[in-house]
């Protein structure tokens, strides 16, 4: 197979030719179409996550169709096409997994950064933790709902049942749950980077009622902000920019650090919650949802051997919504 491999601290993503891999008891294996591309991906690229065993293929936006089922596995059959996310496996047997919080489990594996992922032409994934996508768009618009729309998903509901809600990062996350929260009637508060003219003119189209740098703040106070950027001086502008009970979800994997506030921010009985990972249940709730709602995602494919300056792109806040690696065919 060929893939983009991560072999040492700070890259670069090196195309190499590796064995096709082997599914083993419970596993299946992928013929990759589409992956797409996310922050966190850039996270381990810059060695911002800990732990980070090398050689690794980052990518947990995994579309692709079954090409070989190993030995156990019931429920997926060749052919089927399956998206592979981020949580790739957990040990059921810890004290979240048993009190239904796989997303906290105490030894988990991740895709695209304690196991392989889809910066390549196939992958191998947990069986149990794939899901099906028949029925929701081309392989490369389902792309970033895996990671930006399923961590979407559980930090809106983790925001509650706030009508106003605050949207900080109108990247590859916000712009999905601007859709799904416009949809659920809400009234949606689009904070980008200071003239993020591009970016500003997808949250007016995606129907945001207002619209700003994440340097200002509407004139009316918030129900509830979610942080999709990696930046910690956005908690205390959120915090000043919610009501008193109101919310503040910090949906990151890694956020820079935080600068110290005054305890009036938070006084009020105001609330700071983070998101850390996903559900299989949140998995299936959300693309039920997706489906329902039309979600149409805002995507620009590239070639999977430009991998390394799609990521450099995303540094740069160059990108548009989410940029999805393709595969040669």
């Amino acid at each position: 197979m060929q893939a983009m491999v991560l072999r040492k601290p700070g890259g670069p993503l090196e195309p190499e030719t590796l064995p096709d891999p082997e599914p083993g008891p419970g596993e299946i294996r992928v013929k990759v179409s589409a992956c797409g591309v996310c922050r966190t991906d850039l996270h381990l690229y810059d060695c911002e996550l800990p732990d980070i065993h090398y050689p690794i293929i980052p990518g947990h936006e995994i579309v692709g169709h079954i090409d070989r089922i190993g030995p156990g596995v019931m429920a997926h059959r060749l052919g089927e096409r399956v998206g592979i996310p981020w949580l790739g496996h957990t040990c059921g047997h810890c004290s979240f997994c048993n009190h239904g919080m796989e997303n906290l489990c105490d030894h988990p594996t991740f895709t695209g950064y304690t196991r392989n992922g889809g910066y390549s032409t196939h992958a191998v994934a947990d069986a149990r933790y794939a899901f099906p996508l028949a029925g929701l768009g081309s392989d490369i618009s389902i792309a970033p709902l895996l990671c930006a729309g399923l961590i979407g998903w559980r930090s809106l509901v983790m925001a509650g049942d706030a009508e106003r809600l605050g949207i900080y990062g109108f990247g590859a996350a916000g712009h999905i749950v601007a859709q799904v929260a416009h949809w659920q009637g809400r009234q949606i508060y689009a904070f980008t980077r200071q003239n993020d003219r591009t970016a500003q003119a997808l949250a007016h189209q995606l129907g945001a009622t207002w619209i700003g740098g994440s340097d200002q703040r509407p004139d009316i106070d918030l129900d509830a902000a979610i942080i999709y950027a990696p930046a910690g001086e956005l908690i205390p502008a959120a915090l000043s920019a919610v009501r008193k009970g109101g919310r503040v979800v910090c949906a990151g994997i890694h956020m820079s650090p935080i600068p110290s506030f005054p305890y009036s921010l938070l006084w009020g009985e105001r609330h700071l919650l983070s998101v850390a990972n996903l559900t299989r249940q949140d998995g299936l709730d959300f693309l039920a949802v997706a489906k329902e709602a039309g979600i149409r995602t805002h995507t620009t494919p590239y070639p999977l051997a430009e991998a390394n300056e799609v990521l450099a792109r995303l540094k740069r806040g160059e990108i548009l919504g989410a940029a999805v690696l393709v595969p040669e065919p």
